[in-house]
C-alpha cells in the first residue's frame, strides 16, 4: 500500500517561504508521477506543480518563478520550495501519486494516492 505523508506547513507573512516536503513508502513502480494540489474551503483541488519520475515537470500558471517541485528518487521524497508567497496561496496542500501514465496533471482523477494534506497560511 502506498503511504504518503507531507510535512512542512505552517504559517508565514506574504513575501515568505516555506518547502513542503512529501515522503512516499510502499510503492512499487518503476516509473511514476507526482505533484503537489491545494484546495480552500468550498473550492475544488487544484493542481499546482507536477513532476514525473524522469524529471518533466509542469506548474499552475498562478505559481510560475515562485514555486519549484523537485524530487530526491533514492528516498523517494518530493519537494515544493515556495517563495514569495502570497495570500492566496494559503489553502491545504496534498501531494498525489499516480503512474506514469497521468495525462492531464491537473485532474485529480489521474492519481490513486493522496497524502493527508498540509496547512500553508499566508498573512498580509
Amino acid at each position: 500500500q502506498v503511504q504518503l505523508v507531507e510535512s512542512g506547513g505552517g504559517s508565514v507573512q506574504t513575501g515568505g517561504s516555506l518547502r513542503l516536503s512529501c515522503v512516499v513508502s510502499g510503492h512499487t513502480y518503476r516509473s511514476y508521477s507526482m505533484a503537489w494540489f491545494r484546495q480552500t474551503p468550498g473550492k475544488e483541488r487544484e493542481g499546482v506543480a507536477f513532476i514525473r519520475k524522469d524529471g518533466d515537470t509542469n506548474y499552475a500558471d498562478s505559481v510560475k518563478g515562485r514555486f519549484t517541485i523537485s524530487q530526491d528518487n533514492a528516498k523517494p521524497t518530493m519537494y515544493l520550495q515556495m517563495n514569495n508567497l502570497k495570500p492566496e496561496d494559503t489553502a491545504t496542500y496534498y501531494c498525489a501519486f499516480g503512474d506514469s501514465g497521468v495525462e492531464i496533471w491537473g485532474d485529480v482523477q489521474e492519481y490513486h494516492y493522496w497524502g493527508q494534506g498540509t496547512q500553508v497560511t499566508v498573512t498580509s
